[in-house]
């Protein structure tokens, strides 16, 4: 914004900026509340009593899918690296046939409310219950320490506050509206606020590209020249190499980013759950159909919204405003439209953070209570009231833990927290997920190995590697103890989880249960039971 007051262009106004965003809290809180005052049993409380439609629900996976990363990361990373940026977008889409084609519909068969019922079905249930529940819980802290954080630089960029103290408080405020939305709407309030999320994020992004590609003469052609003649890339930056691919090891990198987003993505807990919302497995396939459309239409438009950032402000004002890559969106809209989109596009972002942080908070709070508290401590036999409510004060501790966890981790280097929830994803839930549903001879112990085996994996592989110390952006800078070479470690996690399911199972004991495998191929594929 001082690049941009400086050149002559009208500031952001964060009185506007907060108007826009607290009415848009207002609204949906009243919408969570209506909504959550019909819960009235722990289906309604955790998956809304699976009354929302294939076309809801798919517009609710989309926005509980895109984060603000999504939004502004992209969208800055096209404007600055051009072919490279628009990289993550395809692995974020192509990641969606995996859900639909090997996920939705046997999931929403066979478990209830949480990936571990799926995981669970067929074998030792407290300790594979208790795996399920402790992957669950890493990746939504790690993904939801990234939208807090994130939380703290979007503050900075749009409302003009960069005091530490003020950034903080906004943390808490963004967290305490969260923890709202889940305990007075549980996953039908929360639901609600995703749909009307959705629809403002991808209203917002057409009207954004349709008006770019009309400045240029309605030729996206036009658009992309313009981009190259102001982009210190030129040609380049719609070339491959901009940012990946200048040597082997960024060549990896690559690989092993994309292995991790689209195996991660259908693997996500938060993700799953949301199949379970829907009454039928043919509902759970249209959600995915749905979400792949609404996707597809953002995604597209997220490319025109980066290259027209690229043409109108330029990568060097993008890169020296606060936030950096990620201001690329919030200044495009502040040179086409004022501060009047830029207010409804800090709305836009905020509601986005908030949407995503109340689903991975209610994914975690359910895990716990259900998994963990009702079939591990109380053996399936806790009352429906108390599972709830311990399901509430779970969604308060995990808050307040987002909070504290996003303070600390603001003004840090952030970006590797979503990869790595990703790449946890993959590495602890695909193999076990992919091994319970489609091989017989897998048992508990081959379950316990692979989900272990990857967290642990993925965990250690992270702890030495770049992103932490031994890099120019490390967040040890002073140090240098990095031995693995890639910032994402899926490349080598991912294949060593599914090794370690194979060799679990071949040396585990007991066998696999063969009457609940057959059991649990005829309801996988047939629904009877469900």
């Amino acid at each position: 914004m001082t690049a941009l007051a400086a050149a002559g262009t009208p500031a952001s106004d964060p009185i506007v900026n907060t108007v826009v965003f607290g009415l848009f809290v207002a609204i949906t809180l009243y919408i969570v509340y209506r909504a959550g005052a019909r819960n009235s049993s722990t289906s309604d409380y955790y998956a809304a009593g699976s009354a929302f439609t294939g076309r809801q629900n798919g517009i609710a996976l989309s926005g509980d899918f895109l984060s603000a990363a999504s939004f502004l990361g992209i969208a800055g990373a096209i404007a600055v690296h051009g072919y490279d940026g628009f990289l993550y977008s395809i692995g974020f889409l192509v990641a969606w046939l995996v859900d639909l084609l090997l996920i939705a519909e046997l999931l929403r068969n066979t478990g209830r409310f949480t990936m571990g019922d799926v995981i669970s079905f067929r074998m030792n249930q407290r300790p594979v219950r208790a795996a399920a529940a402790t992957s669950t819980l890493v990746i939504s802290l790690f993904y939801m320490l990234a939208q807090m954080a994130g939380a703290g630089g979007l503050v900075a960029l749009l409302l003009n506050i960069h005091t530490r103290l003020g950034q903080a408080l906004v943390i808490g405020v963004v967290g305490l509206v969260m923890v709202l939305y889940v305990l007075v709407g549980g996953m039908k309030g929360t639901t609600w606020v995703q749909i009307v999320k959705a629809s403002v994020l991808m209203l917002a992004v057409v009207l954004i590209a349709v008006f770019l590609i009309g400045k240029y003469g309605f030729s996206f052609s036009n658009l992309l020249s313009a981009a190259t003649e102001k982009s210190p890339l030129g040609e380049h930056l719609l070339e491959p190499g901009g940012s990946y691919g200048k040597d082997d090891t960024t060549k990896l990198d690559f690989v092993s980013l994309a292995l991790a987003l689209i195996l991660g993505l259908s693997s996500l807990p938060h993700l799953l759950m949301r199949f379970y919302t829907v009454p039928n497995s043919l509902e759970a396939r249209r959600s995915v159909v749905w979400a792949t459309v609404c996707m597809l239409v953002f995604y597209l438009c997220t490319l025109v919204i980066g290259f027209g950032a690229a043409a109108l402000v330029g990568s060097d004002e993008i890169k020296s405003a606060p936030g950096g890559e990620n201001s690329a969106a919030p200044l495009l809209a502040l040179h086409i439209g004022g501060t009047l989109l830029l207010g409804v596009i800090a709305a836009v972002a905020f509601a986005t953070i908030l949407a995503v942080v109340a689903g991975l908070t209610i994914t975690a709070s359910a895990s716990f209570a259900h998994d963990v508290y009702a079939n591990i401590f109380k053996r399936g036999n806790a009352e429906p009231e108390d599972e709830v409510r311990v399901a509430r004060l779970t969604a308060v501790v995990v808050g307040a833990l987002a909070i504290v966890g996003g303070v600390l981790a603001n003004g840090q280097n952030v970006a590797f927290l979503v990869a790595l929830a990703f790449a946890v994803a993959a590495s602890a839930n695909l193999s076990t997920l992919l091994y319970s549903l489609f091989w017989k001879r897998f048992n508990t112990t081959g379950t316990l190995w692979g989900m272990y085996g990857g967290l642990i994996a993925c965990l250690v592989l992270v702890l030495f590697s770049p992103v932490v110390s031994g890099a120019p952006d490390a967040i040890l800078k002073s140090v240098d103890f990095a031995w693995f070479p890639l910032k994402n470690p899926g490349l080598a996690s991912i294949p060593f989880s599914f090794l370690c399911g194979f060799v679990g199972t071949l040396v585990g004991r007991p066998k696999a249960d063969a009457e609940k495998q057959a059991e649990m191929e005829v309801r996988s594929m047939t629904g009877i039971g469900t």
